[in-house]
C-alpha cells in the first residue's frame, strides 16, 4: 500500500511538472502547443491503425518476413528519436528524490514508466500492430500477445539504460560538443545521398533480410508462430540483457555526482578570444573595450554557441549543396546562401537574446558605472564581429570546395550578410528586452528564446530580409550589378537609421522593464531535469 501511494505521489510531480513547463507561456502559446501535440499524436494514430490494417492480410510465412523489418523501424525510433531531437524527456531528477526514504525498486519503475512516456508513439504503433495480428486469421491469438509485450519491455529497459549511459557521457563536456555536433551532421546525411545520387548507392547494396541474431527477428518471428528454440532462447537472452544494462546504468547513474565539474584549462578558443579582446582593448576606448574583450570570451567558452557557430560553415553547406549544385560546379549564388543561412543561424545565440547566457548576471549592467547603452552597443559589436568571422569562414571552405568567388562575389557576400546583420541587430535589441529567456551556455541544445517569440520570428525573418531582397529584384528587372550594389547601399544606409532608431527605444524599454527584465533572467531550474 505504501509503495503504490509512493508511487502516485512521485507520478502525480512528474505530470505536474510537465504542465508547469508551459505556465510561462501565453493562453495561445499552449493552445499551439496543445494543437500541435495533437496533430503529431493523430499522425502516429494513423500509423497505428495502418499497421492494424496491413497485419491482418498477409499470410504466416509472409509475416516472418514484413514483421522484423517494422519491429526494426520501431526499435530505431524509439532508442534513437529522444536522442536525435535532443530530448531524453523532462523528467523528475530522481537523484534528488533519494533523501526521502523510497526505495531505488521503485526509482527504478518510475523511469521504466517515464521512458514509456517519452516515445508513446511506439507503444501505440505496437497496439497497432498487435490488433492486426489478432484480427489475421492465420495466426494464433496467443503468440501475437506474448511476443509484443515482451517486446515493448525489451525497449523499455533498454532505453533507461541508454538514457543513464548518454547521461553519463554528456557530462563531459567535450563529449556534449562532439556528440551534437554528430548528430547535427546525421541529420543533414540524406543531403548527401541526394547530392551523390540514391540509386548508384542502392546498386553496392546487399538486399537481403536480417539476421536471426537480432532482437526484433526473434521477437517478430515469435509473434507470427513461425519460431523454433533458438528464437525461445535469443527472446530470453535480449531480454535478459536489456533489463541487467537498464538497471545497471540506472544505478550508476543514481549514484553520480549531479554537479559538473568544470574544465580547469581554459580552451584553445577561449585563449584566442582573449588574444582579439586584447587586440580590440588597444582599439577602443573602455568601457566599450571591457564589454566587447567580456562578450568574446565567454562565447567562446560557450559549448552552445561554439555548436552553432560550427553548424553554420557545416550544416549549412550539406543542406544547400544539393540544390545549388548543377553539372558538377556550384552556382554563383551558393556562396551567399550559406552565409545567410550562418547568419540567421547565429542570430539565435548573438542576436535576439542577447542577454540569455548572462542569466542572473544581467543584473550588474543596471548597477554598473557604464551607460547601459554601452552594454547594448558593446553586444551589438561582438555579434557583428562573430558574424564576419562566420561568412569569412564560410568564403574559405567556399574556395576548397571550388565555388566561384570572384572579387565581385566576395563583396556581394560581405555586404548582404553586414546588411542583413544591421536589421537583425535593430530587432535583436528590442526582442532581448521584451522577451528576455535565461538559458545555460553548458548545453549545447534547447530553445534561447521562448515560445511566443519563436513564432513571431518567422514573420520577422521575411520583413527584416526585404530590403536585402529588395536589391536582387533590382538586379533581376535591371540586368545591371551596378543598380544592385546602388540598393543594397541604400538598404544598409536603412539599416543603420533603423538601427539607431531601435537602439535608443531599447534603453527606453530597458528602463521601464528593469525589474521584470531581471526577474525572468534569474529564474533557475527546480527539480525537473530537462534533456
Amino acid at each position: 500500500m505504501l509503495a503504490s501511494s509512493l508511487l502516485r505521489a512521485i507520478l502525480w510531480a512528474q505530470w505536474r511538472s510537465l504542465l508547469n513547463l508551459r505556465s510561462g507561456e501565453s493562453r495561445l502559446g499552449r493552445w499551439l502547443g496543445s494543437l500541435v501535440a495533437l496533430i503529431w499524436y493523430s499522425l502516429w494514430a494513423a500509423v497505428a491503425v495502418a499497421a492494424a490494417i496491413v497485419l491482418a492480410r498477409p499470410s504466416r510465412a509472409e509475416l516472418a518476413v514484413i514483421l522484423p523489418w517494422g519491429l526494426m523501424s520501431v526499435f530505431f525510433y524509439w532508442q534513437l528519436a529522444p536522442v536525435i531531437t535532443a530530448s531524453l524527456g523532462a523528467a523528475l531528477d530522481l537523484r534528488r528524490l533519494r533523501i526521502y526514504p523510497v526505495p531505488e525498486d521503485h526509482l527504478f519503475l518510475v523511469e521504466i514508466l517515464l521512458r514509456l512516456a517519452t516515445s508513446f508513439e511506439m507503444p501505440l504503433v505496437l497496439l497497432g500492430a498487435l490488433i492486426g495480428l489478432w484480427r489475421n486469421p492465420a495466426l494464433s491469438f496467443w503468440w501475437p500477445l506474448i511476443a509484443l509485450p515482451l517486446y515493448g519491455c525489451f525497449n523499455l529497459f533498454l532505453a533507461a539504460g541508454l538514457r543513464g549511459l548518454l547521461e553519463s557521457w554528456f557530462a563531459h563536456r567535450r563529449v556534449r560538443e562532439i556528440a551534437a555536433f554528430l548528430l547535427v551532421l546525421a541529420v543533414g546525411a540524406p543531403q548527401l545521398l541526394l547530392w551523390g545520387g540514391i540509386t548508384s548507392l542502392g546498386r553496392g547494396l546487399p538486399w537481403r533480410g536480417p539476421s536471426i541474431s537480432w532482437p526484433w527477428v526473434s521477437f517478430g518471428r515469435l509473434a507470427c508462430g513461425e519460431f523454433g528454440p533458438q528464437d525461445w532462447v535469443l527472446v530470453a537472452l535480449w531480454l535478459t540483457v536489456a533489463v541487467l544494462f537498464g538497471r545497471t546504468q540506472f544505478d550508476r547513474s543514481l549514484r553520480a555526482d549531479a554537479v559538473e565539474t568544470a574544465p580547469v584549462a581554459l580552451p584553445a578558443s577561449s585563449k584566442k578570444a582573449s588574444g582579439v579582446g586584447t587586440l580590440i582593448s588597444r582599439l577602443a576606448p573602455d568601457p566599450l573595450a571591457a564589454i566587447l574583450e567580456k562578450e568574446l570570451r565567454s562565447l567562446a567558452r560557450s559549448p552552445r554557441f561554439r555548436l552553432v557557430f560550427l553548424m553554420g560553415f557545416s550544416f549549412g553547406f550539406l543542406i544547400w549543396a544539393p540544390l545549388t549544385r548543377r553539372e558538377g560546379s556550384f552556382t554563383e549564388g551558393y556562396p551567399v546562401l550559406v552565409s545567410v543561412y550562418a547568419v540567421l543561424l547565429l542570430s539565435e545565440v548573438l542576436f535576439w537574446n542577447a542577454f540569455g547566457f548572462d542569466r542572473s548576471a544581467a543584473q550588474f549592467w543596471f548597477v554598473a558605472p557604464a551607460p547601459f547603452r554601452y552594454v547594448l552597443v558593446g553586444k551589438n559589436l561582438a555579434g557583428a564581429l562573430l558574424a564576419t568571422a562566420e561568412v569569412t569562414v564560410v568564403l574559405a571552405v567556399c574556395r576548397l570546395l571550388g565555388a566561384p568567388l570572384s572579387g565581385l562575389k566576395v563583396l556581394e557576400v560581405y555586404g548582404v550578410a553586414l546588411t542583413l546583420c544591421l536589421y537583425l541587430l535593430a530587432g535583436g535589441n528590442l526582442s532581448s528586452l521584451r522577451f528576455p529567456r535565461p538559458v545555460n551556455p553548458e548545453q549545447s541544445w534547447g530553445r534561447a528564446s521562448t515560445g511566443r517569440f519563436q513564432m513571431l520570428v518567422l514573420f520577422l525573418y521575411p520583413l527584416l530580409g526585404a530590403p536585402v531582397g529588395l536589391a536582387y529584384l533590382v538586379r533581376y528587372l535591371t540586368g545591371s550589378q551596378t543598380a544592385f550594389f546602388a540598393q543594397l547601399s541604400l538598404a544598409a544606409l536603412a539599416g543603420a537609421v533603423f538601427y539607431h532608431a531601435s537602439l535608443d527605444y531599447a534603453l527606453k524599454m530597458a528602463d521601464r522593464r528593469k525589474e521584470e527584465f531581471i526577474q525572468t533572467l534569474l529564474e533557475q531550474g527546480g527539480p525537473v531535469l530537462t534533456r
